[in-house]
Formats: C-alpha cells, structure tokens, sequence
C-alpha cells in the first residue's frame, strides 16, 4: 500500500510538470523584447506630437511575461485573446480597456491597429495604428 501511494504521488508530479502550458511564438516575441514606438497615427494622421491624440503611447512599451507592462506612460495589464491575434491593454488610467488587432508580429516589429470613439464626436471612431520597433 505504502508503494502504491509514493507511485500515485510520483506519476502525479510527472503529469503536473508534463502538463505545464507552453507560451506562444506570439507570446515569447512580445515579451521578448522593449518595444519602441515608431509611428502613431490616428486617421491616417501623426498623433504622437505634443497634445497629440496618442501623445500618451509615444516611448517604450513593455510587455513583461506576468502580464503588466508599461505602454508610453501608462501601466497596466495586457492580454493576447482570440488566438492571439489581438491584445487588450487595461490601465487605470485608460477610459476603457484598449483592444488591439495584431496586424503584424516579428522579432523587430510590432504592428497593431484599433478603433475608438472620437472625443469630438462620440457617434464616430477614430482609426488607430501605432507601429513599434525592437530596441
């Protein structure tokens, strides 16, 4: 009985270490780097320059593997969902939860694009795309 139970307790520990998730090529390539912004536009327009739209995201952007990060000067939280194929940033200081399509993801650059409500005019959105490089 006493074998049968160090056997159980063995075989456990196996399937426990076996069963550890492995991140995503996605995954590893944000995490793997600093990202530095590159451009930020906003319809089609620079919005990074001072009072810009996108002001705030200009600098590095870390997305550390715990799930914080830092995006310009905010600090947050960031997810990958739908397969990794979009990411949502939440930070306190954010009006809402930011969702972003991955347009494109490589060890040196970071493309994302997104749409928000227009603080002019709530009833349209602005077309976001904020591009990144590897530092």
């Amino acid at each position: 009985m006493k074998n049968l139970i160090i056997a159980l307790l063995f075989i456990s520990a196996l399937v426990l270490v076996n069963c550890k998730k492995e991140n995503s090529e996605r995954f590893n390539l944000l995490t793997g780097s600093i990202w530095v912004s590159d451009s930020l536009l906003a319809d089609g327009q620079d919005a990074s320059g001072p009072g810009g739209f996108l002001e705030k995201f200009k600098g590095e952007a870390h997305f550390n593997t715990d799930g914080k990060g830092v995006f310009g000067v905010y600090t947050g939280t960031w997810t990958l969902i739908k397969d990794d194929t979009e990411i949502i940033i939440k930070a306190d200081s954010l009006a809402f939860p930011l969702t972003t399509e991955i347009v494109e993801l490589s060890k040196i650059s970071l493309k994302i694009t997104t749409s928000v409500p227009n603080k002019v005019n709530p009833s349209q959105n602005v077309a976001i795309r904020m591009t990144f490089k590897a530092k």
